[in-house]
């Protein structure tokens, strides 16, 4: 029995990632039947909806109008109005400030409904051929690369799968990261366009990845679902630790490129051990 839309309900509604066939029979229906569609961009949405044929008047939600705009979603929802939320592509709130919109609406006791839909991180997870029992969506990397290294390096001993989002302008030094702080044989799939014309999947080691994307223009969105670690490493206590630092730096390289190198075989956070690279003294030799 069909009971959508409810008053003064605020509806979660993944939308298509590309192919538009990907929407459902229910989303297409709340979409034709709220009162407002909260969009992140109106004029994209504006060609789903024209091709679905909904005419339900859309306003704007995005990053930089969320705290203005929530207010008045919420006042409206409080007079008994449905609202529909859609992104760009696939389920909202999902590396969008959708979710800020859901946490209001909940502190204000108005009901949420999610409509499911597509998702680029389970579509490219599902094709992956890398394990799915056990993963972590981790979104969009930051943008600079320390900081991009830094967050690395939390997840090095990571032993769940991970997918990640990227655009193509940042692909390469995305690579190349992952490479200096994870090691260049971990095994990577990049899904390329997922459900559209040019859909594509690569799979390989880090390093393949490397030399592929040397030759090629990374073009297109991608979503890229990395192995977790397997091996399993040995445990060192803290002297062991610094032993280890002490003979690499007593071999002419640097406490950071030390603690680098271990880091690698150890796959300890990189920081953690560079802390202890600082604590050791070294005694000049005679």
């Amino acid at each position: 029995m069909q009971t959508d839309p409810k008053p003064g309900t605020l509806y979660i509604v993944g939308t298509p990632i590309g192919n538009l066939e990907d929407i459902t029979f229910r989303a297409v229906r709340i979409l034709q039947t709220v009162d407002i569609i909260a969009a992140e961009d109106t004029r994209h949405t504006g060609k789903l909806l024209q091709h679905f044929q909904v005419k339900t008047p859309q306003v704007s939600y995005h990053e930089h109008n969320r705290t203005s705009r929530i207010p008045e979603l919420l006042e409206h929802l409080v007079n008994n109005k449905a609202i529909a939320l859609v992104s760009d592509a696939g389920m909202p709130g999902i590396s969008d400030p959708g979710y800020e919109l859901v946490k209001a609406c909940i502190e204000a006791g108005i009901a949420v409904v999610p409509i499911p839909g597509a998702s680029a991180a389970i579509t490219a997870l599902s094709a992956a051929g890398l394990p799915t029992d056990r993963f972590v969506f981790e979104g969009f990397l930051p943008s600079k690369s320390q900081q991009r290294q830094e967050h690395l390096e939390s997840l090095q001993t990571e032993s769940r799968t991970l997918v990640f989002y990227e655009s193509p302008h940042r692909l390469r030094d995305t690579l190349q990261d992952l490479a200096l702080v994870w090691g260049s044989d971990r095994q990577i799939v990049l899904g390329r366009e997922l459900t559209k014309l040019y859909e594509e999947f690569w799979r390989g080691t880090i390093a393949e990845a490397i030399a592929h994307y040397s030759q090629r223009e990374p073009q297109g969105e991608y979503t890229l679902v990395v192995a977790g670690i397997t091996a399993s490493q040995p445990q060192l206590t803290e002297e062991e630790l610094k032993a280890e630092l002490k003979q690499l730096i007593s071999q002419g390289i640097s406490r950071s490129q030390a603690s680098r190198q271990l880091a690698k075989f150890t796959s300890l956070p990189r920081r953690q051990l560079y802390q202890l690279a600082l604590s050791i003294v070294l005694t000049p030799e005679l």
